[in-house]
């Protein structure tokens, strides 16, 4: 079969090779790929920043959508023609994260992703796709959709009524605005590209700030709350931008730390005991979670935003279109 990895670190690193297609132990199932999507993880990867030791050669991707072609004599949970995905961490199927199940994630060094044609898996790392979404759609999920969704729904216990912040408009920060308008949230978003504001205004952000005419952001989102502040905080820039986000956060409102796109100096932490801030670390999420995401996925008929769709063969350029930061929530390769 055919399978894109990793030889050395660097995206001209990155080959389609053939190798040895794999069939399902006793209690595995067999997936065939028909889509893939980026995180900014995968650059992270291929950067050499998020597993420098990682081991080569090493298949990348974490997120992918396919169909059943063969189970293991033991599977019970699946049969042929199923749709799927694979969970983004394979051991953390439910309860909280641990050591060990760290280090079950697919395509970082770990195990093998999903940038292949056929994958095996163990029936209890599967999940089923939404009926109403396409392969591509689905692709979207495993990562960016349940780091949103642990975000505002498990840590968050998001309440209607209540306000959520995003930063930028990439894949978390899209699906948080989607959720948090699925559960009666006010939503104040955040970008650089008037453009990508009005898009986000579209789909039902209230309010919009563009962070490059106003840097002082925190302020107008202090302004657009009355002073008060919002209760939630989807924060995808890391040191950058944290010490903002901490000024935009109300008395005893919580922060979701998620991404590392911006680079800056600490924080002061009196700022988070003036304000009893709860400051809480997301990686992504389990087995449980996706599964609940894709219930109100399903009841709702939400539909994932795809920027651009490449070919599987085209997995560089997609890549390198992540690269250049222009894109609009989620990039996918179809299979």
């Amino acid at each position: 079969m055919k399978a894109f990895q990793y030889e050395s670190f660097g995206l001209d690193g990155l080959k389609l090779v053939d190798v040895a297609e794999p069939t399902p132990g006793p209690r595995e199932a067999a997936v065939r790929f028909r889509a893939a999507s980026l995180n900014y993880r995968d650059l992270l990867f291929a950067w050499g920043v998020y597993n420098p030791r990682a081991k080569f050669p090493t298949i990348p991707l974490s997120d992918g959508a396919g169909e059943v072609t063969a189970v293991g004599s033991e599977v019970t949970r699946w049969k042929v023609g199923d749709r799927v995905c694979p969970i983004f961490a394979q051991g953390w199927l439910e309860g909280p994260y641990n050591s060990a199940k760290a280090g079950t994630t697919l395509g970082a060094g770990d195990l093998p992703g999903v940038l292949r044609e056929v994958g095996c898996f163990d029936e209890q790392s599967l999940v089923r796709i939404p009926e109403h979404l396409s392969y591509e759609e689905a692709a979207t999920l495993p990562c960016a959709g349940v780091t949103a969704w642990n975000s505002l729904v498990v840590f968050g216990n998001l309440q209607a009524g209540e306000t959520v912040l995003t930063l930028g408009t990439g894949g978390v920060s899209i699906f948080a605005l989607q959720l948090a308008k699925l559960h009666g949230a006010r939503v104040i978003a955040t970008s650089s590209s008037d453009e990508k504001l009005a898009r986000v205004r579209g789909m039902g952000a209230d309010e919009t700030i563009n962070y490059k005419s106003t840097p002082d952001w925190e302020k107008e989102v202090l302004r657009l709350t009355g002073g008060v502040g919002v209760d939630h905080v989807v924060e995808v820039g890391g040191a950058g931008t944290i010490g903002k986000s901490i000024a935009a956060a109300r008395i005893a409102g919580k922060i979701s730390v998620i991404g590392v796109l911006a680079q800056g100096e600490g924080i002061n932490p009196m700022f988070l005991l003036m304000k009893t801030l709860a400051l809480q670390g997301i990686f992504v999420g389990s087995r449980e979670m996706f599964e609940h995401l894709n219930s109100a996925i399903s009841v709702a008929q939400l539909r994932p935003v795809i920027d651009r769709t490449f070919a599987f063969e085209e997995a560089v350029e997609a890549l390198k279109h992540m690269e250049a930061g222009s894109h609009f929530a989620k990039i996918v390769l179809r299979y």
